[in-house]
């Protein structure tokens, strides 16, 4: 599997040899689906919180008598049915709405959306970044010689303030690092650019280890008495 590689001046200098377990992978939608969703709820942070009739304020009197006025027996005024009473069944803000997926299947569902992206020849790589500076038209710049329409994701190694800073007042461009790439930001941008040694940390970070399993000790013989 190969990356089309190109140069801070916008020149295409080659492709670039990559894994084909991340962007050649067989691609799961529901995978997919289940991993936004699971990103976007593991988000989410419950403000709304309404309060039931036990907790409003008022409504120890009974409002009128339980006989004799011809209408229904009512306990409080603090029934749901009555205005400014407490609300039955509404949201509360200590609802949990955390949602766990294995790792294995994390992991297939981002390689699943990489290798989307790479069939439709919107990833591509660049071999590096040498300003010392920190500018953002020069940046800017730097982008529109690239093969970006709209909007794109720089996946960058490690933390690199010259290019995190650069790109940071640029509306259409988001700059991540390789171990907290995620599936919701590849959705939502339309090209990925990898630097290059963005591409050989992924290695080190997405590797499955191998299980030793270590051989049980022989048993000693019997010492003959």
């Amino acid at each position: 599997m190969k990356l089309d590689l190109y140069t801070q001046t916008g020149e295409k200098k080659g492709q670039v040899e990559v894994k084909k377990e991340y962007f050649d992978a067989r691609v799961n939608q529901d995978l997919m689906h289940q991993l936004l969703v699971m990103q976007q709820a593991n988000r989410r942070n419950p403000y709304a919180h309404t309060l039931t009739k036990a907790e409003v304020r008022g409504g120890g009197k009974k409002p009128y008598a339980q006989k004799g006025t011809g209408r229904a027996r009512q306990g409080s005024t603090r029934n749901p049915q009555w205005r400014g009473g407490g609300v039955a069944f509404g949201p509360r803000n200590v609802r949990n709405y955390k949602v766990m997926m294995p790792q294995k299947q994390r992991r297939a569902a981002l390689f699943s959306a990489l290798t989307v992206k790479a069939m439709n020849n919107d990833i591509f790589a660049l071999e590096s970044y040498d300003t010392k500076e920190v500018k953002t038209k020069v940046f800017a710049e730097m982008i529109q010689k690239l093969p970006v329409e709209k909007d794109v994701l720089i996946v960058i190694a490690e933390k690199n303030e010259i290019i995190q800073k650069s790109a940071k007042n640029i509306p259409y461009i988001k700059t991540i690092l390789v171990n907290y790439l995620n599936i919701a930001d590849l959705q939502a941008h339309d090209k990925v650019m990898f630097l290059k040694d963005a591409l050989k940390k992924m290695e080190e970070v997405f590797v499955v280890a191998a299980k030793t399993v270590k051989a049980a000790p022989k048993a000693k013989p019997a010492k003959s008495e």
